[in-house]
């Protein structure tokens, strides 16, 4: 029998004062395939840096076993929740609005070039691309740049890149983050397939939608791994106690116009391409609508008409509380109006902000604090902080934060400045089981006092109980509007 792959025997490690893993050991045996939960802030993320040697100033020891009847690569490959990617010029300096500025896209790489790129760098063949991109339906994103990828697109590509690689020991962190599901379906099947070449898997993900490979499930808890089974309790994360909305938030702001959102033939061409095609859609005042469809299918690009983000809405029939764009609003008198958290804006954020600087910035729709608050804004803020609870990390940077954490406070500063419209896409990516349920639970209070909402997501489950309308987005068309109430 050949040694055990990984063996992990006492390990600690933590930041500053903070331990993180504590006396930690765990072995990964040949044939065997794991998924690690957890709670968001648990280590999940940190004890696979540590695997990969990103993080190597820990105390204890850690033994990797790489096969020498394999052909694969000796190699540990950790795939973080995010892609990153980066100019021509090898700078990550972008702004959020850029995606939709063809102006200023080129300062990036397409699709086509950044796999070339990657096959070159690691002496590959491009044959195991194609059918890759075949797999995940990429074929015609090849020509586009990187930067105007969705978050799930950018996923996609990030899971190309690595099965490409085929690695002995490949950890992927959140794999399912923004895909749709028939992508996560092919993305289950395509890990069993690598699995059966030597491929040993280890996912980092809460969602019980996994590969039928994955016969080993686990947790970290208290520093600690504990194998469980899928259905055990203790992935089952303790509920928050609820607190009731801030004062401010109670009584949304009245809108002088009962429609909120009106689209009239609405369309968004690239050359040739058409994103958004024949967009006929009103959203009225305290109506709540969840938007789905496939990855590519124009939802991030129908906010962006909605957020003033893209260019091509002056061009378009659109009316946005009561006002035809264009007929003399600024962009930031309509942001003023509108709450909004993306993958995309997270992305784009300023992570050297700390929080309560972070959540103070969505009083002025900027990416970090500018601008002195009033007194009023300064008690909205208190008020969040310790709603969010936030007071012990007011002063914290959010890149020491865990992801779910930092989406947390982006929540916070989406609501801060209590929005006519809250428009929410994706807004539980990196968010464990616990988390997702206190979001949702927020958003059904804020329904309750007359918020109007447009919420995107992939999946019912996650979705909060007070939807009232669905709009079903396919190839840039609308599919179906339904009212649920009725």
């Amino acid at each position: 029998m050949e040694n055990a792959i990984l063996k992990i025997t006492n390990l600690s490690f933590g930041y500053q004062q903070n331990s993180v893993l504590k006396d930690f050991s765990w072995q990964i045996n040949a044939g065997e395939n794991w998924m690690i939960k957890g709670i968001s802030g648990s280590g999940k993320t940190t004890l696979a840096k540590i695997i990969s040697n990103e993080i190597s100033n820990y105390e204890g020891s850690l033994e990797i076993n790489f096969s020498e009847k394999k052909s694969l690569p000796k190699q540990v490959i950790y795939v973080p929740n995010w892609f990153q990617f980066t100019s021509l010029d090898g700078q990550q300096n972008f702004y959020y609005q850029q995606r939709y500025n063809k102006i200023e896209q080129n300062d990036t790489l397409t699709v086509l070039a950044e796999l070339k790129r990657f096959e070159k760098k690691e002496n590959l063949t491009f044959e195991k691309a194609e059918t890759l991109l075949n797999i995940f339906g990429f074929d015609n994103f090849k020509n586009q740049q990187l930067i105007e990828l969705s978050s799930g697109e950018h996923k996609k590509l990030q899971l190309i890149k690595v099965l490409w690689l085929q690695p002995q020991l490949l950890i992927i962190d959140q794999p399912y983050t923004g895909l749709d599901i028939e992508t996560r379906r092919k993305l289950n099947q395509y890990i069993d397939e690598l699995t059966t070449k030597g491929v040993t898997f280890i996912l980092i993900n809460n969602d019980n939608d996994n590969p039928d490979s994955i016969k080993h499930f686990a947790e970290i808890k208290d520093g600690k791994l504990n194998e469980i089974s899928l259905s055990d309790d203790t992935i089952k994360n303790v509920k928050k106690e609820s607190k009731p909305l801030p004062y401010f938030l109670q009584t949304n702001q009245q809108s002088s116009s009962e429609s909120m959102i009106q689209m009239k033939n609405v369309e968004v061409i690239y050359g040739t391409k058409k994103v958004l095609e024949n967009i006929d859609w009103e959203v009225k005042s305290g109506e709540k609508w969840l938007v789905y469809g496939a990855n590519g299918s124009g939802k991030s690009t129908l906010l962006s008409l909605i957020n003033g983000d893209h260019p091509q809405a002056y061009g378009n029939d659109i009316s946005l509380f009561g006002n035809k764009r264009g007929s003399g609003e600024s962009i930031w008198e309509i942001k003023e109006k509108i709450g909004m958290i993306s993958p995309e804006l997270h992305w784009y954020f300023d992570m050297n902000t700390n929080v309560k600087q972070a959540i103070a910035s969505g009083f002025f729709d900027s990416m970090s604090l500018y601008q002195k608050l009033d007194f009023e804004q300064q008690q909205k803020l208190e008020q969040l902080l310790y709603f969010f609870n936030l007071q012990e990390d007011q002063s914290k940077k959010l890149k020491t934060l865990p992801i779910g954490q930092q989406r947390l406070v982006l929540l916070a500063r989406t609501l801060v400045k209590n929005p006519k419209l809250l428009v929410l896409d994706e807004p539980c990516q990196g968010l464990d089981n616990e988390q997702i349920h206190h979001f949702n639970q927020i958003i059904d209070d804020l329904a309750a006092s007359g918020q109007t909402l447009i919420y995107v997501a992939h999946f019912h489950s996650q979705i909060p109980n007070c939807i009232s309308h669905q709009l079903h987005l396919e190839k840039g068309r609308i599919i179906n509007k339904t009212n649920k109430t009725n």
